[in-house]
């Protein structure tokens, strides 16, 4: 039974890295609900080191988000493959710091554009570009993270960046909605912690990762799958009255902040 009806749609796909990543996952679960993916890979060289990965027959083509020219040649570039667009996963994002971690108030100007550039504008920049292909129900899903609001020293500056993108989500869905289709959705999945390879790249992640795992009710950390498969609905006509959210995805860690049992290691006096 299709119950996600998303068989024979056509679905880009931004974000592969490996198959650790969540834009991987989630390609996983379209293949099996029927759908048709269009990979989008930022350069060649990534392309080809994941073409055994994604098959070598699969629909991929390449698009720097940062590079002018390459925004204007991708409709070009997707339309080779599918003349119409039902849906859009954005899972990309980075970080560069080129001279290290440091301190909110210390972030390099260079550093915090380029980020928003990549993480953030360019899902503006990517609707914008191919607003033409878009189906006249579809749907775009961007990935965000489960809280803006939590000043976590080791991600920096991208919790800002992210609180853009989430903020971005409900422009888009009111501006596509004007210009395009009154049908077209945008919603973004903000995940908790999930171990990847782009999130091991964080200074002291994994500390903030085994935390987690000691909050969430069940003890047990998020599975990369599992943001995917919320993302998988919201591309589906099966979510068609969620518009403009933020789908938050933590296995409850939000909730259990103050759970007795950390609140007792924490308070406990030195041994």
């Amino acid at each position: 039974m299709d119950f996600l009806k998303l068989e024979g749609r056509n679905i880009v796909v931004m974000g592969v890295a490996n198959r650790r990543s969540v834009a991987w996952a989630v390609s996983q679960v379209l293949v099996e609900a029927g759908a048709n993916i269009i990979y989008v890979f930022k350069d060649e060289v990534l392309l080809e080191k994941n073409r055994k990965l994604i098959g070598e027959a699969a629909p991929a083509v390449v698009c720097n988000v940062e590079n002018d020219n390459d925004m204007a040649a991708l409709p070009g570039r997707i339309a080779a493959f599918a003349p119409v667009v039902h849906g859009l996963v954005h899972s990309i994002a980075f970080a560069n710091f080129s001279e290290g971690l440091k301190p909110f108030h210390a972030t390099l100007k260079r550093d915090f554009l380029q980020a928003v550039d990549i993480s953030c504008f360019s899902l503006l920049n990517v609707c914008n570009s191919l607003k033409g292909l878009f189906a006249e129900d579809a749907s775009i899903v961007t990935m965000s993270i489960s809280t803006t609001r939590m000043a976590s020293e080791n991600y920096g500056y991208m919790g800002p960046i992210k609180a853009a993108l989430d903020s971005s989500v409900a422009f888009l869905a009111k501006s596509l909605s004007q210009e395009v289709s009154p049908n077209i959705r945008v919603n973004a999945v903000g995940a908790g912690l999930l171990k990847t390879s782009a999130s091991a790249g964080i200074p002291g992640y994994i500390d903030a990762y085994l935390f987690a795992e000691q909050v969430i009710p069940r003890r047990r950390a998020l599975e990369t799958d599992e943001p995917a498969q919320v993302l998988a609905f919201l591309l589906s006509p099966r979510s068609s009255g969620i518009n403009a959210q933020t789908i938050v995805v933590d296995a409850g860690m939000s909730i259990n902040y103050f759970d007795r049992g950390i609140v007792r290691k924490a308070t406990a006096p030195n041994q």
